[in-house]
């Protein structure tokens, strides 16, 4: 005789609580200050959604609507070619010469 199953209940995905998942959406900032430009002259608001490395960080990240994170990826592409902002920040660079996966310090 084959083993029974626990056939309860099915768990779905929408029940589960809790998680890093769950949470309320942070409202976008330039719709809060019912801005309608994203100023590409404002570096330091732009630094905010710019990562270490110099990437422009997803929407997921900054928490901007999707018009507004257009605005910005616009004004941040506009304020690197007017060099106020760097392609790729300083420390992003390694001139160290790349290992191989088995090379080791020993």
């Amino acid at each position: 005789m084959a083993k029974a199953r626990g056939r309860g209940k099915p768990v779905r995905r929408r029940d589960k609580k809790g998680g890093p998942g769950s949470g309320r959406r942070k409202p976008c900032q330039h719709c809060r200050d019912k801005a309608e430009q994203v100023d590409y002259k404002d570096v330091a608001a732009l630094r905010r959604f710019i990562s270490e490395k110099g990437k422009i960080r997803s929407r997921r990240i900054t928490g901007a609507c999707r018009r507004h994170q257009v605005q910005i990826a616009l004004a941040v592409k506009r304020a690197r070619e007017l060099a106020l902002l760097p392609y790729v920040n300083e420390g992003g660079r390694d001139d160290s010469p790349r290992r191989e996966r088995g090379d080791r310090d020993r």
